[in-house]
């Protein structure tokens, strides 16, 4: 046994206060390596049994000015003894590695929250590459924080002296003394991230040896130090039983993709050009190629989808993964892919816009794109993930429409979602429905005709290389039946109709939407996407105050479910909050001629409950 795990665990003798549940926000300099210690705190909370959510944040720019606020780097974990559906509002702990990143998270620390801050990184250099003037530290704007100053840089160059290591390396291990102090702070286990760090620097003996020490001399300062007298605990989570893992939405994604091609007894192709927040899933595919999963990076958005249809005319279960700007260069071949009425998934995971816009940051203004941002009637299934772990059941559920129906379908995930993490029930793969797929064989009776249809007008799969069914693919309109191609006007017209059938009749192999909540009342919350957390934990938080509201959260966004019109019609006032301006309530009004009050915002940023139950209460109030 290495060194590193050998060395007792220490054991602290203060006392720790039970607390129900504790948001912790690590941030510093791109560089810091807050991610890092972030996704250790995430894993060891899991491990421990806690219900977990996240929010990393991460600099716009890929090599943002060290220091100034542009470049700070956040990872935000709650962690509960209880069901929870968001990474927290107000944080109850702030960590801070510079005053960029103190300035740009201070007003997110509650009232009394500890501020643990690095007091060797407020130079005069520090405060000018962060636009200040004076030091916060000195003066009285600190004062309604618990303010734990620390010497980080000294405290580890200290512990990590004996492995020899030069300054800048020494300098680079802060991130696990600071993993260490909070990890005293919250009764965390050391032995989870002693293993990571054995793992990830195993083949750097002195690297490794300098992490544990750090992190060791981290939870030593907390144990030792005045400025605590004691740390918090939670306990675990009332989960049910089974077999979890913690899992970010992408990830989930991947998993379910991956799954759903198992069980459709299928091999999984994925044409991809990088793009954030969508890379990840392709970094995960490409794992996986003893599962049969090919992954393309192709050199631009338009080869990557266009390999994809090409996959899927092969037989195989395709997909492409993308962004807003990414999706926008696709369009044209997506219409091709409804054209020929492949089965195809097509992943926008959706960040801030236009153009380039805030490629790190959430938003949800891609809906209308997905809609209606292709030249013609050019419809398409669309499915909205609700979290992290709900991505693996969409994924699923995206390739179960597509095949059954044989047209593309869009999965709109974003950002918040993406690079978020929950703990994840792993199903038992045997409980999973089979996706059943048929190709004709050749040797039915009668002519092959590849635009024939069946119940669900979707048209055989042919396999190319069958003897008997070479048939006409490519862009130009086709003729109902034959495929050949058409000019003739009622046909057009027919074969748009037909596809836009074809959509509409999805909504009779989708569950109806649920309610929670009572089933008719003052007012009705109606949210899609990332923003489902806040919705439902502020719709419970005012009916617990007695207030007449329910929450009706969409999966399907097109077609809607059958039911919703009726939904709609049970509640007096309709609110929808979204990440955009108002583009899922647009809809709304335009389908069902209700009128729909918004809750709207566009910062990069997630709805904080205490934003939606403040919205909410505002809607009421206005009623009486």
């Amino acid at each position: 046994m290495s060194s590193i795990t050998s060395e007792p665990a220490p054991s602290s003798q203060k006392n720790h206060e039970l607390v129900e549940s504790a948001t912790v926000r690590l941030a510093g300099d791109s560089g810091d390596g807050m991610q890092l210690i972030g996704t250790q705190l995430t894993n060891t909370s899991a491990l421990a049994g806690n219900d977990v959510a996240t929010f990393p944040d991460f600099p716009a720019e890929i090599r943002a000015p060290r220091g100034t606020r542009a470049g700070v780097s956040g990872f935000q974990v709650q962690f509960a003894a209880e069901d929870i559906f968001t990474p927290g509002d107000t944080l109850d702990t702030l960590v801070v590695m510079n005053p960029a990143a103190l300035v740009t998270n201070i007003a997110d620390l509650r009232k009394g929250g500890i501020l643990i801050v690095n007091e060797e990184s407020f130079t005069k250099k520090d405060l000018k590459l962060a636009d200040l003037t004076e030091n916060p530290l000195d003066d009285d704007s600190m004062n309604s924080y618990r303010v734990i100053k620390v010497p980080m840089t000294k405290l580890t160059r200290q512990s990590v002296e004996e492995q020899g290591l030069s300054v800048k390396m020494a300098d680079r291990c802060r991130n696990f003394f600071a993993m260490g102090l909070v990890f005293w702070l919250y009764g965390r286990e050391l032995e989870p991230t002693l293993r990571f760090i054995e793992t990830k620097f195993g083949k750097k003996p002195d690297i490794a040896a300098a992490n544990s020490k750090a992190l060791r001399s981290g939870w030593y300062y907390g144990e030792t130090t005045e400025a605590f007298i004691s740390g918090y605990k939670v306990d675990p989570a009332k989960l049910a039983p089974g077999r979890y893992t913690n899992v970010m939405g992408n990830q989930a994604l991947a998993w379910g993709l991956i799954t759903a091609a198992a069980k459709s007894g299928k091999s999984l192709f994925l044409g991809s050009y990088p793009i954030t927040p969508a890379s990840d899933i392709l970094h995960e595919l490409s794992k996986f190629k003893n599962f049969g999963v090919r992954t393309f990076q192709a050199e631009d958005e338009m080869a990557a989808i266009c390999s994809t249809i090409g996959a899927a005319f092969g037989g195989a279960m395709a997909l492409t993964t993308s962004s807003g700007p990414g999706i926008a260069l696709k369009g044209e071949a997506m219409g091709l892919g409804v054209m020929l009425e492949l089965p195809m998934i097509i992943v926008n995971v959706q960040r801030g816009g236009p153009s380039t816009g805030l490629p790190t940051k959430t938003e949800q203004s891609d809906l209308l794109q997905a809609m209606f941002g292709r030249n013609g009637e050019c419809p398409m299934p669309i499915l909205a993930p609700r979290s992290p772990s709900h991505c693996f059941e969409v994924a699923l559920e995206a390739w179960r429409i597509a095949a059954k129906f044989m047209c593309p379908v869009l999965i709109l995930s974003d950002g918040y979602i993406a690079n978020g993490a929950e703990p994840w029930r792993i199903p038992d793969v045997d409980d999973l429905p089979e996706i059943p797929i048929q190709h004709p064989t050749g040797h039915e009776e009668g002519e092959f005709l590849p635009y024939s249809r069946d119940e669900n007008l979707a048209r055989p799969w042919a396999i190319p290389g069958t003897p008997n069914l070479m048939h006409r693919i490519g862009g130009l309109e086709k003729q109902q039946g034959t495929g050949n191609v058409s000019y003739d006007p009622e046909n057009h017209e027919c074969m748009i109709k037909l596809r836009q059938e074809k959509v509409d009749r999805v909504a009779s192999v989708i569950p109806p939407q649920s309610v929670d909540g009572p089933e008719s009342g003052d007012l009705l919350v109606v949210s899609w996407g990332g923003t489902y957390g806040a919705c439902t934990t502020a719709t419970e938080r005012c009916r617990s105050e007695g207030l007449s509201v329910a929450h009706a959260h969409l999966v399907h966004l097109s077609p809607f479910p059958t039911n919703l019109a009726d939904i709609l019609k049970n509640y007096k006032r309709i609110l929808v909050p979204e990440l955009n301006l108002g583009q899922l309530s647009s809809l709304l009004r335009s389908k069902y001629m209700v009128e729909t009050h918004q809750l709207n915002k566009v910062q990069g940023k997630p709805f904080a409950v205490d934003e939606v139950a403040a919205a909410i209460r505002s809607e009421l109030a206005s009623m009486r």
